[in-house]
């Protein structure tokens, strides 16, 4: 009598795959503010974006050229249609309300309900429907994240439509994300992409920096440490990392992990630039924590 050898099922690698697309989000998306400390003090906002849309489209565009499908016209004009989208109107939003005397705080909080938003169109566009465990997920991250900003809350004396633009770019790059993830046939490798969609965004905020002065970026150390930051951190790292997510993962459990985004930018603020810690942060991040593991597992 022979016994049959008892086969043990193989580890499944997809298991720890979106733990680590995740936190690789996490701290991509919450980098940017770092870059943007450090650029920001030395030239204006519009000028920042400009220069950091226009070396990552640089970086990108002999690798796009070199490596990948052929790019067909029809694909370019779509991901330039993304990149007005999710870069010009997306970053440049906030960045006008902001230059409007919006408050930071308030301008961090409206972008920070991106996934909440998202999570609203993924079912009538992709049919992505949230069990009821995930929309209680989604409630619980939102709750963290209000706990995580409340400190910094204020209403500022800025123009009404510049707290309605705040809205308007965050409800633009989640409905930007559901397009992505639906026109599935058109889709780009990231890299082509991503560097489509940054010259797009660096021609109209180039547009936006003459209308306000010149080109010319500061040649001050400050300056360059922010856009070396924001160029492979918060623009390779985060997007791609996002824009891939996309395509393997459902789009509301992709955009759960950026309510983890407020409290991880305020442990870089702490870390980089010795801003102060509150217990109110800590129990927002522990609330947020359990609102996106309810969502993702959901």
């Amino acid at each position: 009598m022979t016994h049959q050898p008892v086969s043990v099922p193989a580890p499944n690698p997809c298991r720890f795959l979106w733990p680590l697309m995740a936190t690789l989000l996490v701290i991509g998306w919450s980098s940017g503010f770092v870059g943007i400390r450090y650029a920001s003090e030395e030239a204006s906002v519009v000028l920042v974006l400009f220069w950091r849309t226009l070396l990552s489209g640089l970086i990108l565009l002999p690798f796009a050229l070199a490596i990948g499908p052929r790019m067909r016209l029809r694909g370019v004009l779509e991901q330039m249609l993304f990149g007005v989208m999710s870069v010009f109107l997306y970053l440049g939003g906030f960045a006008l309300a902001i230059e409007q005397r919006v408050p930071t705080g308030l301008v961090a909080l409206i972008s920070d309900l991106l996934p909440l938003a998202i999570a609203a169109l993924s079912q009538p566009v992709l049919g992505e429907r949230l069990s009821a465990r995930q929309w209680l997920g989604t409630a619980i991250a939102v709750a963290g994240v209000l706990v995580v900003s409340f400190d910094s809350l204020s209403f500022g004396a800025a123009p009404s439509w510049a707290y309605g633009l705040t809205v308007g770019s965050m409800l633009v790059f989640a409905l930007a994300s559901v397009m992505h993830k639906r026109r599935r046939i058109l889709h780009m490798p990231v890299h082509q992409s991503l560097c489509v969609h940054t010259l797009t965004g660096a021609a109209l905020f180039g547009v936006c920096a003459i209308m306000q002065g010149n080109l010319t970026p500061p040649m001050t150390r400050e300056f360059a440490v922010g856009m070396v930051w924001l160029v492979l951190v918060a623009t390779f790292a985060a997007y791609s990392v996002y824009y891939t997510s996309l395509r393997l993962f459902p789009v509301a459990q992709v955009s759960a992990a950026i309510y983890l985004s407020p409290p991880v930018t305020m442990l870089w603020a702490w870390a980089l630039f010795s801003e102060p810690l509150t217990a109110a942060m800590f129990i927002g991040l522990a609330v947020t924590l359990v609102g996106v593991w309810m969502t993702s597992r959901g």
